[in-house]
């Protein structure tokens, strides 16, 4: 057998190996790492700036709570992402980075205000924020729902979440409390645009849907020297 012919045959037995819709659940995993290592880095970056000027308090600790957030969300975050690319297909990147920065907005802005909605009243606002999550999840998972039906679930988590954040806000207005809500929903959208673009990427062409606008990938050009 050729050397070409036995390189075709391995390539082929490697993608038999593992089905398609587990390779895209292995590689949204990884893509997960990555959002995770983006809303990392933005939340150091973004309070950088008020450590030479203006609150110092906010840069020694908003970062140090956001790292917290995100170490909290890391294990649960790989599972989700491995159970979602398992049970979906690719999807185009700029709805997947859409879809993505959205959902990462929501979780950063509640993830930030879940432990005051925990342990100071009015209590509330802990079981609308697991509504919300609850809204948001369905809307992920749903297989027998259009994208219309899912983007209004995600208007309406989006809603309760910002309802129920402003509210605390105003009930214990914070500088600190202000810049690190918003940092924090930046920094979450910012990892959540990032999870989108291996979202649409993750499984490669075998997870095309079938009438999808999504162009397979052209193979490369062999680079073996003609003998």
């Amino acid at each position: 057998m050729s050397p070409e012919r036995n390189g075709a045959a391995g390539e082929e037995a490697g993608r038999q190996g593992i089905r398609p819709r587990y390779r895209r659940g292995f590689g949204c995993v990884t893509w997960v790492n990555m959002a995770m290592l983006a809303f990392l880095a933005a939340a150091f970056v973004l309070p950088l700036p008020f450590r030479y000027v203006g609150e110092g308090d906010i840069f020694r600790e908003v970062p140090s709570r956001l790292a917290f957030f995100g170490i909290v969300l890391f294990v649960p975050g790989m599972a989700l992402g491995a159970v979602l690319g398992a049970r979906t297909y690719r999807t185009p990147r700029r709805r997947a980075t859409r879809v993505g920065a959205g959902v990462g907005a929501i979780v950063g802005w509640t993830s930030f205000f879940f432990p005051a909605w925990v342990g100071d009243p009015p209590y509330v606002f802990l079981p609308l924020a697991l509504l919300a999550t609850g809204l948001v999840l369905y809307a992920l998972f749903a297989k027998g729902s259009t994208f219309e039906q899912r983007k209004r679930l995600f208007l309406v988590a989006a809603g309760i979440v910002a309802i129920c954040g402003l509210v605390t806000l105003v009930l214990n207005f914070d500088v600190l409390g202000v810049t690190g809500a918003v940092f924090s929903t930046a920094a979450a959208a910012l990892g959540g645009w990032v999870g989108g673009v291996g979202y649409a990427r993750a499984g490669g062409d075998d997870m095309i849907p079938p009438g999808s606008t999504i162009r397979p990938r052209e193979p490369r050009p062999s680079r073996r020297k003609p003998r």
